[in-house]
């Protein structure tokens, strides 16, 4: 294995990594502001958790339905050109979304069942959806781009990126809902797309064809991806624990921000997720710094025991204090799980089906947490918040755990940190994580063509 090695800002590849990746920040700041917003919207109009569940549920649906279209197409087409695609593919859904917005009958978005609604959720959700082709060409461009032994300290700026996109957006979405609805938001998305997708247009990258003089087929070629990653010791065990993962996740997706928005207004929020998001950026700048160790697979395996630890603590009572703390930990620690499981794709896998690999790992893991998204909303606001509001829970632990809404989730959040927690010591004793431990450790950097660069 390549000796650990402090990220050279100055190599040719480095910079040109730097740029994209500030061009990225642009388009994630846009792309967050809008998930944000909308989750936001659809709450505090509709105030119903149900809508809100079903929203997460069906942006994790399209996500993971076109992973491995969207990896398909990192690997047979210019990376660059795949960049620009997707800022332009946002932009024009967003324009489209605008339309539908002003051409809506005034009050229509109270309904939760109105049709003008969730067009706009839709339209919005594809357009950010599409920015989903940037997620899976970056890395697949670290490894091109940055030496074997910088590569950990890449991702963890990728992960500052993500930080930093939660620090503006969270505030921007949070003040521009509660000020101007989605009109602000639009418009501010459109203009930034424009300017992103220029600024592509004009940085000059490398060409960047994984599979060009390759015999790799040029189509999806789900059957060749998953018998790679099955060749790989402990590649598939790694991805399935991480879709479990996921769906235990769902029940963040579908319930975090109604939990949040039952304890502080939507502007506190907004700026508490501002501030939150700091610790991302922490984070990232730590893994930068630091690296993942000799053993990322390890390091992945141990911040998800942390992760789930936490979620035991933050609603044991309705406290926005405990809130804040248990997410702020939880953040801070999120670019390591981000960057170890970038860094063991970018060493093991062949760099000629990285973007399927990647593509396939986002489409399996994500698939789970639309299942958890659908199944907890209405468990939710069915069962469990009546369970803690007026039934049988609100007496046995009403007296110190409290009772509401609020608890009902709590509840859930707390059985969903108790389930990770077993799971990720069944996965730590594994032998998958033995074998993919010792894989990374022998497998040789990935070999990429010279005229690539």
């Amino acid at each position: 294995m390549a000796p650990k090695q402090r990220l050279d800002l100055r190599a040719p590849g480095a910079r040109t990594f730097l740029r994209l990746l500030s061009n990225t920040l642009l388009v994630s700041v846009t792309n967050y502001t809008v998930w944000f917003a909308i989750t936001f919207y659809v709450y505090l109009e509709t105030r119903s958790v149900f809508a809100t569940g079903v929203l997460a549920g069906l942006f994790l649906v399209f996500t993971a339905a076109t992973g491995i279209w969207f990896g398909s197409l990192v690997d047979h087409h210019d990376k660059k050109t795949m960049m620009l695609l997707s800022g332009v593919g946002s932009l024009v859904f967003y324009v489209i979304a605008f339309v539908i917005y002003l051409a809506a009958p005034e009050g229509t978005f109270k309904d939760p069942t109105s049709p003008y609604l969730w067009a706009l959720v839709v339209v919005l959700m594809f357009g950010v959806i599409i920015g989903n082709i940037r997620t899976i060409t970056l890395p697949t461009m670290v490894t091109v781009l940055i030496e074997e032994g910088q590569r950990d300290r890449a991702n963890g700026l990728t992960g500052t990126t993500s930080g930093v996109s939660m620090l503006v957006t969270s505030v921007i979405s949070g003040v521009l809902v509660a000020q101007g609805g989605m009109t602000y938001v639009l418009i501010g998305g459109i203009a930034v797309l424009t300017l992103a997708s220029f600024d592509v247009s004009i940085t000059r990258v490398p060409r960047i064809v994984a599979s060009e003089g390759s015999d790799e087929p040029k189509r999806v070629d789900v059957r060749g991806t998953v018998k790679i990653i099955r060749g790989i010791p402990g590649l598939m065990a790694l991805i399935l624990f991480a879709t479990f993962n996921n769906f235990l996740g769902g029940a963040f997706m579908a319930l975090l921000d109604a939990y949040g928005l039952s304890l502080v207004s939507v502007e506190v929020w907004g700026f508490l997720w501002g501030g939150l998001s700091s610790a991302m950026i922490l984070g990232g700048l730590l893994i930068a710094r630091t690296g993942l160790g000799s053993n990322p697979v390890r390091t992945l395996l141990l911040v998800n025991l942390v992760l789930w630890t936490i979620t035991l603590g933050f609603p044991v009572q309705p406290s926005i204090a405990l809130l804040t703390a248990g997410l702020f930990i939880y953040l801070l620690l999120i670019p390591a799980a981000e960057a170890a499981e970038q860094t063991i794709l970018q060493k093991v896998v062949p760099y000629e089906r990285q973007g399927r690999v990647f593509g396939f790992a986002q489409s399996v893991e994500q698939a789970a947490s639309p299942l958890t998204a659908f199944l907890i909303s209405p468990i939710a606001e069915f069962l469990v918040i009546p369970f803690m509001t007026t039934g049988s829970g609100a007496d046995l632990i009403g007296d110190w755990f409290g009772t509401g809404p609020d608890r009902g989730i709590a509840l859930v959040f707390i059985m969903v940190g108790f389930l990770g927690i077993i799971t990720t010591v069944i996965a730590l004793r594994s032998r998958p994580y033995r074998n993919l431990s010792r894989q990374y450790a022998v497998k040789p950097p990935v070999e990429v063509a010279p005229q690539a660069l």
